[in-house]
């Protein structure tokens, strides 16, 4: 009969996680001068050694020795899940560059339509290429069993979203809350004109960089999943949805498959609120009473959860809430033109159309010199 150790070997061997050279080298390291190998001893070696990421550790220590691949690309540990999806970190096996998979669950890839729509969105979404936009590389296939796994690869980003933002750190400075959504429109704007609406626009989908630099994630795979849900989000009772449903617009509760891009903008208004107030415009009730509150009810006054915001800004917030889309801004480009001027009114650094910031300090639009008294300047 083989050892815990021999048995944990020959799963560790099947699951292709190392080389074979990789492998035996690891045990010869490790058994060296070892009595009773143990296997737990071992993976804790190969995870400070970087030969193993806890999570294909606690696969492995469970028996499992499948499930580590998908296609050229090897799974490292789980960053996201919920009802839509589960996200993965992986590595490309030969180029050795981290990317985040996004694997599609099995209740929608039974659906033929769906999985056409799915191509051909992702398809779309990967002719994008803005620095505000997280870049999608690639769309694929792979069968395990009797199941086959559909999935979309997506550039990595290391960060926090707007959610983990403002949930650990507290509400934004207006104008730190201000750069960031435009930079945020910036990309949203893009999309927009190249024909995509993204349907899910909430501070969980924009991410900010180490670099300070946001990016708007999740495009394309809203509208794919929506048209396939046939549960209507207005009589719904699943709070599950609890997170896109607050910044949800009105018209998008009544119809998600009408939507033209100003519903998004509504989105964006409401996620500012987030930024500004640390919660959603309505923040109490059920799943059905907050939807039917983006339809008929004004949200609590901004001057009233956050005295400090300038007026202009409040004026803003108010024209991208507007219950009926004609009465918002009628596009993402127009809004991104509002925002840049609020900076540029209230003093603050510049930033150039795509979002990303310019080299050196503005006031009024023109550089200053280090004579000149500073202008203001947040810091990400």
């Amino acid at each position: 009969m083989s050892s815990p150790f021999e048995s944990f070997v020959a799963i560790l061997k099947r699951s292709g996680l190392l080389s074979a050279e990789k492998l035996q080298g690891s045990i010869d390291e490790y058994c060296e001068g070892q009595q009773q190998p143990d296997p737990k001893e071992f993976v804790q070696s190969l995870i400070a050694s970087g030969e193993l990421t806890d999570w294909q550790a606690d696969k492995l220590l469970k028996g499992r020795h499948k499930g580590f691949f998908l296609g050229k690309y090897k799974l490292q540990r789980i960053i996201g899940k919920g009802g839509m999806s589960s996200v993965y970190l992986a590595e490309h096996v030969l180029m050795k560059r981290q990317c985040a998979i996004k694997v599609l669950p099995w209740k929608f890839v039974k659906n033929s339509s769906f999985l056409d729509r799915f191509y051909r969105e992702a398809q779309l979404v990967a002719q994008l290429d803005h620095p505000n936009i997280v870049r999608a590389y690639d769309v694929d296939s792979e069968k395990e069993g009797n199941l086959d796994i559909h999935f979309l690869v997506m550039e990595y980003v290391s960060g926090r979203n707007l959610y983990e933002i403002v949930s650990v750190d507290g509400p934004m400075d207006p104008a730190k809350a201000v750069d960031l959504l435009k930079q945020g429109t910036a990309g949203l704007a893009y999309a927009h004109n190249a024909g995509l609406v993204h349907r899910d626009i909430k501070p969980g989908n924009f991410i900010v960089d180490e670099q300070g630099h946001l990016r708007l994630m999740d495009l394309g795979l809203a509208r794919i999943t929506e048209d396939n849900d046939t549960t209507s989000l207005t009589v719904a009772n699943d709070e599950k949805v609890l997170g896109t449903a607050d910044y949800l617009a009105p018209e998008q509760a009544v119809d998600s498959h009408t939507v033209d891009p100003r519903a998004d903008l509504y989105s964006l208004g409401c996620t500012l609120y987030f930024m500004l107030t640390g919660e959603p415009p309505f923040n109490e009730g059920t799943l059905t009473q907050r939807l039917l509150a983006h339809q008929t009810k004004e949200p609590p006054a901004i001057e009233e959860k956050r005295p400090d915001t300038p007026a202009d800004l409040a004026k803003i917030l108010r024209k991208l809430m507007q219950k009926k889309p004609e009465d918002r801004y009628q596009t993402a480009d127009e809004v991104l033109s509002v925002l840049a001027d609020w900076l540029h009114d209230h003093g603050y650094a510049d930033a150039d159309a795509e979002g990303t910031k310019k080299s050196g300090t503005y006031r009024k639009g023109k550089p200053v010199t280090s004579s000149d008294a500073p202008a203001k300047k947040w810091e990400p």
